[in-house]
C-alpha cells in the first residue's frame, strides 16, 4: 500500500446537505417541529445549525443528466487547492476544479466536489477569508 504523499486527513465536517422535494414544507418541519436553529433561507435552499456543523435542506440536483443526490457530505480544509491537489495525487478524480461559491460578509466560500467508489458525492469546502474583509 502506497503512502499518502501529504498529511491530509479528511475529518473535520463542515456541512452536511440533504435533498428535499419542498424547501418550505422541509423548513417548517426542521424549524418549527424539530426546534432546529435557521441561520439563513435562500430560494433552494435553507440551512441550519448543528452544533457548528451546517445541515443544508435543498432541491435535488445532480452533476450529470439524470442523477440526484439523497445526500452531501462537505468536509472543511482549510486549504482547499492544497487538499485538491493532495487528494489528485492519491487518484481521486474530481468533477471539476474548485471554485468559488459564494462570497459572504466575513468570507469566501470554495468547493469542489468529487465522488466514491460508490458514486455518493463527498465535497472540499473551505471559508477563505480575504484581508480586505
Amino acid at each position: 500500500m502506497n503512502q499518502p504523499a501529504a498529511a491530509l486527513s479528511l475529518s473535520e465536517i463542515g456541512q452536511i446537505g440533504i435533498a428535499v422535494q419542498d424547501v418550505r414544507r422541509a423548513v417548517e418541519f426542521y424549524r418549527d417541529t424539530l426546534g432546529m436553529i435557521m441561520l439563513f433561507q435562500l430560494p433552494a435552499m435553507a440551512f441550519f445549525d448543528c452544533s457548528g456543523i451546517r445541515l443544508m435542506l435543498s432541491l435535488p440536483e445532480g452533476n450529470q443528466p439524470g442523477e440526484k443526490y439523497v445526500s452531501l457530505i462537505y468536509f472543511k480544509v482549510p486549504d482547499i487547492q492544497s487538499a485538491y491537489e493532495t487528494l489528485r495525487s492519491r487518484g481521486v478524480e474530481f468533477d471539476g476544479k474548485p471554485h468559488l461559491v459564494a462570497r459572504m460578509p466575513d468570507h469566501d466560500l470554495w468547493m469542489a466536489s468529487f465522488r466514491d467508489p460508490d458514486g455518493n458525492v463527498l465535497e472540499l469546502m473551505s471559508e477563505i477569508r480575504p484581508p480586505s474583509r
